[in-house]
């Protein structure tokens, strides 16, 4: 019996090597494979080993080499039909009938295959001709150029009716089977059916293959019902079983790059594009559980990165709920959090790889994720609001099915809420609040650490929360409000400058133009013009804002240059200490959030100190302020 790739497949995706060869062979991980002991020959020392990711096994000893149906047929010695009929009942896949439909069927794919392949190439054409003008000031736009544009096979479909139907039927390519590719919109009341995308930049869909199954299409016009409009459901396209990029991110993940996963089809290209190759998205919709078993195909632990707003943190926590039921010893999720209002091309586009390695540095495991969740909102003032979120805790826990993981989680997600629950240091004794539930570790008169995740308004200012780049430091406005006002500056401290370390984007994308003016030679007037160009006015107000002409005078136009330069090399010291020592905190905060040992709580309370001890930190300079009229001593 012949039976049709497409299923063939599918029992491969839904059964990993190692389950098939696991129940034959005593398994043991070793990095991103399994090792064992030789099913074929007699031997005391591991040569057979088991990849998922590339979907093989091999025995050195034997060199015999396959997948899950040639491990059956070798070692059971069945034939590929039974093979093929076992391994699909362990999948719960029915076996399609040998029938001249399901022959007419596969043959109908084939030839889909080919259709789609062919409006592809149409798509890619139109981009680059006098037609795709618009579409190519679009990518311009979003900084994807010519390179990538061919790395992606990005098109575009014209804005008239017939335009991709006509140019198809000239290559020979019948109505019905574009009707049926999903590329025409037909229908009883459609007289003459018609183009689905148009004037849309095109994104191919690939399967795990790398063949083209559909397109999404992104609308270039604003009054467009849907801004994104993927191919419908065909015999080749089922968009809650495939990930956008998953053939190439298959591919980089099996040579050790992390798999990602973010919500856009632009967010992968910027990523991929940035030296991320293994990211990946969902087609339009939520995460589903068939992408969550693909993205487990490809690690362990793949990170789920969400946009930083409230719809990309609900994406965040349906994902923790989806995934619960399927953890195993090896298996599971991270998240990490954009700053607010920002994706990852947004972020890119503005800071670089940089800013995304320091976002992604903050991921935090499925356990932390899933504690922010249920604590940060809890109420804790009454015994019964606090039994209601043990409560919580346990049920959420219970939809874990794997008895070894749940208990696990069950103890993590206790200490957690015992150290949340624990007093806080209130200064002197005499100040402290007295424990309601004390625990086995408190001692009379000795507080216990503060809580795991911060409470009320301070889980909201958690660098883990926010994100590393949500707000713009008082200090980073000052040195960018001294540099528009002082552009002498930006001559002589150009190398600093240019090796500023600023935590927010914007603050960021403000001193690349200021530096970009200076080698242009502007004058002030000209500069205010540039920042304008830029749309950088709101965020010079938010600067001027922040500056107090009391304290902070020496950034203000009227200073005299020598004290200007006396001001800005102490203020630039205290930056970098700062900034030292707020990288530090977020590992503080993030190793914490991973084991809430007594010598992590001691950490992060040092850390806090240094930084609270930084705060206001002045020099006495003698003669400062002279040269601008001002007291003969003043300190800095």
């Amino acid at each position: 019996m012949r039976f049709p790739p497409a299923f063939l497949d599918e029992i491969r995706a839904r059964l990993p090597v190692s389950e098939v060869v696991g129940r034959r062979v005593r398994l043991k991980k070793q990095g991103r494979e399994f090792a064992g002991l030789s099913p074929f020959n007699a031997e005391k020392t591991p040569s057979f080993f088991v990849n998922d990711q590339k979907g093989f096994y091999h025995c050195f000893s034997s060199g015999k080499h396959g997948d899950v149906f040639d491990f059956l047929m070798e070692t059971e010695g069945v034939p590929f039909g039974e093979a093929v009929e076992r391994l699909a009942s362990m999948a719960g896949l029915p076996v399609p009938q040998a029938t001249p439909e399901a022959a007419k069927k596969e043959e109908r794919r084939r030839t889909l295959f080919e259709v789609m392949a062919l409006a592809a190439r149409h798509f890619e054409e139109t981009l680059q001709s006098r037609l795709g003008a618009k579409a190519r000031g679009y990518l311009a736009d979003r900084e994807l150029g010519a390179a990538t544009q061919k790395r992606f096979g990005l098109g575009y479909a014209a804005g008239e009716r017939f335009h991709l139907k006509e140019a198809l039927g000239k290559a020979g390519v019948p109505v019905e089977d574009m009707v049926e590719a999903g590329l025409l919109i037909a229908g009883d009341d459609i007289p003459v059916p018609y183009d689905r995308f148009r004037d849309r930049v095109m994104f191919p869909i690939t399967d795990l293959k790398g063949r083209i199954v559909a397109f999404g299409g992104r609308a270039l016009e604003k009054d467009v019902p849907a801004k994104y409009l993927n191919s419908p459901e065909t015999p080749l396209f089922h968009k809650g079983s495939l990930l956008y990029n998953g053939f190439a991110a298959r591919t980089a993940a099996q040579s050790g790059a992390r798999v990602i996963a973010v919500e856009g089809y632009v967010d992968v290209i910027a990523m991929a594009e940035a030296g991320f190759g293994a990211t990946v998205a969902p087609l339009g919709t939520a995460l589903t559980e068939e992408q969550l078993q693909l993205l487990w195909r490809m690690s362990e632990e793949p990170l789920l990165l969400f946009d930083g707003d409230k719809a990309g943190r609900r994406a965040a926590h349906r994902a923790i709920d989806l995934a619960l039921p399927h953890l195993k010893a090896g298996r599971s999720l991270a998240f990490a959090a954009l700053p607010e209002g920002q994706d990852p091309d947004d972020l890119i586009r503005r800071s670089g790889r940089e800013a995304m390695e320091q976002v992604l540095v903050q991921a935090r495991p499925l356990a932390a994720e899933l504690w922010a969740r249920e604590s940060e909102a809890a109420s804790l003032d009454t015994p019964e609001r606090r039994a209601a979120l043990e409560g919580r805790l346990n049920e959420v826990v219970s939809a874990i099915a794997d008895e070894t993981v749940r208990k696990h989680y069950r103890q993590d997600l206790l200490g957690r809420f015992n150290a949340l629950i624990a007093p806080q240091e209130r200064g002197p004794a005499k100040g402290r609040r007295e424990s309601w539930q004390a625990g086995p570790r408190a001692r009379k008169g000795t507080p216990l650490p503060p809580p795991l995740v911060p409470r009320g308004t301070e889980i909201a200012r958690s660098a883990l929360v926010r994100g590393p780049m949500a707000a713009l430091p008082r200090n980073e406005a000052l040195l960018l409000f001294c540099l528009i006002n002082h552009a002498f500056l930006l001559d002589e401290a150009s190398e600093e400058v240019a090796n500023l370390p600023l935590a927010n984007p914007e603050a960021d994308r403000m001193r690349r133009a200021l530096v970009e003016a200076n080698l242009d030679g502007l004058d002030a007037a000209s500069l205010a013009e540039r920042l304008g160009q830029a749309d950088l006015e709101a965020l010079t107000r938010r600067v001027r804002a922040l500056a107090d002409p009391r304290h902070d005078w020496p950034a203000y136009p009227d200073t005299a240059p020598a004290d200007v330069r006396l001001w800005w090399h102490q203020r630039m010291a205290l930056h970098h200490k700062a900034h030292a020592l707020s990288r530090e905190l977020k590992e503080a905060e993030r190793t914490l959030g991973e084991d809430p040992s007594e010598a992590n709580f001691a950490w992060l309370r040092d850390v806090r100190e240094r930084l609270s001890a930084l705060d206001g930190t002045e020099a006495l300079v003698e003669g400062f302020g002279a040269s601008s009229g001002r007291s003969a001593a003043r300190s800095i």
